[in-house]
């Protein structure tokens, strides 16, 4: 995603204006193709985490390049610094926002990560976060690696569907809700939705090894993302700050379960994550000190889950 910014005396609200093209087995404007198009995302947005762990659990690398931002940008763009010479090697953009202007040269709307990118045009064909990775399931599934975890079970699908939702608002979006809140009265109300989800899911996984019960679907991905930043960033840079996540005997030996498992843990840089929030959010830390803790080997320690 790209930058928000507290807004006095009002509730935070995410701008979920996306361009809603789709990559899809019969589209004709944008069919599925290996090689053509191109993954922008940057490690530090956990929005942009979940499409790079959906690719690797889907085994896309080979059909799906990836472009990585780095953590810091403006207010204009996300930008390749990580590239030599901050361009990146397949498109030739400096800034993630060329992508966007030659899709639409009067783009005037937020330059988001995750983005997939056309190679041949260089145009961004759709920043759609939810959609993307559902289609990297449905209709990529023709270049899936053949042990590919069935990341959307056709028994839960629904049911599955609820969690997310409840996950997205009151989870993803609820740290958000209070990093950004601009008056006491929506801070407080924002912090007791959130922790009212995190006590609710703790209850569930309680009884089950993974959101939806015995294998990772899409739930955990979308889940993961958020926990995986809690303590670094979400408890104190947003004043998430009535548990930490490594305090929660459930959901911090869950999300240690899934930072162990192959295509989780492997995608996180905790140092661009706590540049990407301390330096860009400075209405909120206006002195841009990034922290240097907490610990991170508390993320491999045992977790006890295999029981489940």
């Amino acid at each position: 995603m790209t930058p928000s910014y507290v807004e006095p005396g009002r509730e935070f609200r995410r701008d979920t204006n996306y361009l809603s093209d789709r990559i899809t087995r019969d589209s004709e404007q944008w069919p599925v193709e290996p090689g053509r198009y191109r993954l922008i995302a940057a490690r530090a947005c956990p929005w942009a985490n979940r499409a790079i762990i959906v690719r690797g659990l889907l085994g896309l690398e080979d059909v799906l390049s990836m472009g990585l931002c780095g953590p810091v940008h403006d207010e204009d763009s996300w930008t390749f610094d990580l590239d030599p010479g901050g361009v990146d090697p397949v498109l030739g953009y400096k800034r993630l926002k060329e992508a966007y202007l030659a899709r639409d040269p009067d783009y005037s709307r937020g330059i988001t990560v995750p983005a997939i990118v056309d190679v041949p045009t260089g145009q961004v064909v759709t920043n759609d976060v939810p959609q993307i990775t559902r289609d990297l399931f449905f209709e990529w599934r023709e270049f899936h690696r053949l042990d590919a975890p069935d990341l959307w079970p056709e028994p839960v699908q629904d049911e599955m569907e609820v969690v997310m939702e409840r996950i997205f608002e009151e989870v993803n979006n609820g740290v958000y809700r209070c990093g950004f809140a601009g008056s006491q009265h929506a801070y407080e109300k924002a912090y007791d939705r959130l922790f009212a989800a995190l006590d609710w899911l703790e209850e569930r996984l309680a009884r089950r090894r993974y959101l939806m019960g015995d294998t990772i679907t899409e739930a955990d991905v979308r889940l993961f993302t958020t926990l995986a930043r809690f303590d670094a960033v979400y408890h104190g840079h947003f004043k998430c700050n009535r548990t930490k996540l490594s305090e929660m005997p459930v959901l911090g030996a869950y999300a240690r379960d899934l930072f162990q498992t192959p295509g989780f843990g492997d995608t996180i840089v905790f140092e661009q994550i706590k540049q990407h929030y301390y330096v860009v959010h400075e209405d909120i830390n206006p002195s841009g000190i990034v922290p240097k803790g907490p610990r991170e080997d508390w993320w491999f320690e045992p977790h006890d889950r295999e029981r489940l």
